[in-house]
């Protein structure tokens, strides 16, 4: 293994940030965000479908938000068959993702989604869980989950009413959930709740 060239950093999560800046300091390498804040070592902000060369490998920037407005994933399309995408905390391992509302977005998810799926094959390397085969795959299985979720949604407003509270629908949508997860399942919801109410005809 030769020295590390470059640094990459998919979001702003402190779990993904919190090192950064004393890895720059043990390698030298420069840290590279969306978010300036989270750049180090003179690197600079990253930008949507840039194309980076770094030790030997040739890597696409891809913005993909809706875990958080400054997600992103990078595209390594010489890795293997099919090529590979880091995903960061857009696609999982195992399990769904959060939506960090109100940073994160519904909307933007599933578009994200959509630009992911277009990838095909690819094999995606998540933050968090195992690897995947297939990113079309698991593209399609998140946005068929997002919207049996939003059906539960829209069928939990009409048991409560329009002007339902989060906690309420949470409490009807959720109510098997463990507590250490229901902050997530309330953010979920809350997501939901701002996507569909802006929706034409909502």
């Amino acid at each position: 293994m030769g020295p590390v060239e470059l640094i990459l950093v998919t979001h702003r999560h402190a779990d993904h940030t919190a090192g950064s800046q004393r890895l720059h300091e043990l390698t030298g390498a420069p840290v590279r965000a969306a978010d300036p804040r989270h750049c180090h070592g003179g690197g600079e902000p990253l930008r949507d479908g840039e194309i980076i060369q770094a030790a030997g490998v040739s890597i696409r920037v891809l913005a993909t938000p809706g875990h958080t407005s400054d997600s992103l994933c990078f595209h390594l399309p010489d890795d293997g068959p099919h090529g590979s995408v880091l995903t960061g905390d857009t696609i999982l391992g195992r399990g769904t993702t959060m939506l960090d509302y109100p940073d994160g977005r519904l909307g933007d998810y599933l578009e994200s989604l959509d630009r992911l799926e277009a990838l095909g094959q690819a094999t995606v390397l998540p933050a968090h869980g195992p690897v995947l085969p297939s990113l079309e795959a698991i593209t399609r299985a998140y946005r068929e989950h997002r919207h049996e979720r939003l059906a539960q949604i829209r069928a939990a407003l009409v048991r409560l009413g329009g002007d339902a509270t989060v906690a309420g629908v949470a409490d009807d949508v959720y109510a098997d959930v463990e507590p250490s997860v229901r902050r997530a399942a309330e953010m979920s919801v809350a997501a939901q709740l701002d996507y569909l109410r802006g929706l034409p005809g909502a």
